[in-house]
């Protein structure tokens, strides 16, 4: 029988509408504690934070202090090398140790008999590339040099791509053919090894085998006429001798604050690291330029070669390894120029970096099989020249100073002793002003601007080391000659944004700007004094407000 003839029909249906209520309220009830039981937004930052918390614990924490310690013996390392540097360029200058005490040294002096045959075959060797602005001067510079005109041989090696560049070349070339020099002009149908090529491409001319000793000078370099008499002599009566490398000296050093600064980091160079090298092991990297070889030595080194971007330095290390010396002379300089625009400096600093570390990869093996350089000369060669100076103190000076450091902010429990955050800092960059008292007051400035620096120095670095992206760029370092007296004007007023943006510099100013206004918030440390100093540099050079601008000649 059914319910509902059982039931009065009333009372059925208020028995299904309780059945309906009570059903409404369950489902009510378990969708009320769904909702319920669903995080806010609050509950979710609350467990983000702790997840972030226990991450910041366990990770993050732990591998910024591994960092720190490894950043710690690496300023270390650096500063035991910078004081060695030091103690060997004291001694060097209490005791008078110059090249001609060294190694012996004889005045040319004119045989009455012999006549000029008693000078050796040099010849004078001028790589160029669209040089118009400083070809001139250059040219007429070696054409001056005092040696017997029938004993020197100048060759104008022009890749110029230019055709008002090349014809100027040309032009000189023949002015002063006939003025009784012996110079020629040489040029190839291509650009092959860039510099290098052209070098080797100018020692297979039939003339060269008459030739003893090779001078190379960049385009903007203009030797002293007296040059070749204070290089030669040192060749001529030491037999091991392969190379005798000048001082650069720069005719713009004063022309913006760009170009000062520049100065005092490559007087450092040339007065402390060329020295020591030279001093110490006779090994030192040959900077392209000022320099005289033996052509025998160069030969024998296997030549010239474009496998890196530093093919100076290339050959100066394969002529160690067949057991040949270096002789820096630091007293003997040579005039040349400085780059005054930043792009201009970018690519140099890029070359000059990723260069050695493509260098160090490719060389590492064979300096350590070598059996004609001692154990020292190996140590010195892989440890202080390439280790320490072409790699530690570029990371170091990036890493640290402009990444790790700023993080302590954020992380208190990671600490920095002052020792390594400053005062080891400090005096190396006191040790590097020395080299140039006369800009010690920019002292400051030129922390700052290296730092900033040491971002590009770091990118080409880690190309060079996995030979990747543009480990063989070479782009040639604008001139400006006489551009530098009269058409050179501020760079930003007519100069694209776009051009001269750097992203990746706004970038880390953005990140040291932040960590500087962090520490002030939050911070217990007066950090941010440095931050926010530095966090400015980045700006400055990000937004290209640095050097000097060129316009392009109106020819």
């Amino acid at each position: 029988m059914s319910l509902h003839r059982l039931l009065p029909h009333d009372t059925f249906s208020s028995s299904l509408g309780s059945l309906s209520q009570v059903g409404s309220s369950k489902a009510s009830v378990a969708l009320f504690n769904a909702v319920k039981s669903f995080p806010t937004f609050g509950d979710i930052i609350a467990r983000i934070g702790l997840w972030w918390e226990q991450i910041r614990a366990v990770v993050v924490v732990p591998v910024f202090k591994f960092l720190v310690a490894i950043c710690l013996i690496m300023s270390v390392m650096l500063f035991v090398e910078v004081m060695y540097m030091g103690i060997v360029v004291l001694y060097v200058k209490l005791f008078k140790r110059k090249p001609a005490k060294i190694y012996k040294w004889e005045a040319m002096e004119d045989d009455v008999e012999c006549g000029s045959a008693t000078y050796p075959m040099v010849l004078v060797q001028m790589p160029m590339y669209n040089e118009k602005e400083v070809c001139e001067q250059s040219i007429a510079a070696a054409c001056k040099i005092s040696w017997p005109s029938n004993r020197m041989i100048i060759q104008v090696l022009d890749d110029s791509t230019d055709p008002a560049s090349k014809e100027l070349v040309k032009k000189e070339c023949e002015r002063w053919s006939k003025e009784g020099v012996n110079i020629t002009f040489e040029i190839r149908d291509n650009r092959n090894g860039y510099k290098a090529g052209a070098l080797r491409e100018g020692m297979k001319h039939s003339y060269v085998k008459q030739c003893d000793y090779v001078a190379i000078f960049d385009a903007d370099f203009q030797p002293d006429p007296d040059f070749l008499l204070r290089t030669v002599p040192f060749l001529i009566h030491n037999a091991k001798l392969a190379l005798v490398q000048g001082r650069w000296e720069f005719v713009n050093a004063d022309q913006c604050m760009m170009t000062r600064l520049q100065e005092m980091s490559l007087s450092y160079h040339f007065t402390v690291e060329q020295q020591v090298g030279s001093s110490t092991f006779a090994f030192f990297g040959f900077n392209g330029t000022a320099g005289v070889w033996r052509i025998s030595a160069l030969i024998e080194s296997g030549g010239w070669n474009d496998q890196t971007t530093v093919e100076d330095m290339d050959l100066a290390v394969r002529a160690t390894l067949r057991g040949w010396k270096l002789l820096y002379i630091d007293d003997l300089k040579v005039k040349s120029e400085l780059p005054c625009s930043f792009n201009a400096l970018r690519s140099q600093q890029h070359r000059w970096t990723c260069g050695p570390a493509n260098l160090f990869r490719k060389m590492a093996g064979k300096i350590l099989r070598s059996e004609n350089v001692s154990l020292w000369k190996k140590l010195y060669m892989l440890y202080s020249f390439f280790f320490i100076r072409k790699i530690v103190a570029h990371v170091l000076t990036f890493c640290f100073y402009c990444v790790i450091l700023p993080a302590t902010v954020l992380f208190p429990e990671v600490t920095v002793p002052k020792w390594a955050a400053f005062y080891l800092p400090s005096l190396i960059t006191l040790f590097i002003a020395i080299g140039r008292l006369r800009s010690i007051h920019l002292l400051a400035f030129w922390v700052l601007f290296e730092n900033s620096m040491s971002l590009v120095r770091t990118k080409a670095l880690v190309m060079g080391l996995l030979e990747t992206g543009r480990v063989q760029e070479w782009v040639v370092t604008e001139k400006s000659g006489d551009a530098l007296k009269t058409k050179l004007i501020p760079q930003v007023p007519n100069v694209r944004f776009r051009e001269r943006v750097h992203l990746l510099e706004l970038l880390v100013g953005a990140y040291l700007l932040s960590c500087g206004i962090y520490d002030i918030i939050y911070g217990k440390n007066t950090l941010y004094v440095y931050l926010l100093f530095q966090s400015l540099a980045f700006f400055v050079v990000g937004f290209g407000y640095v050097g000097k601008y060129v316009p392009a000649s109106s020819s």
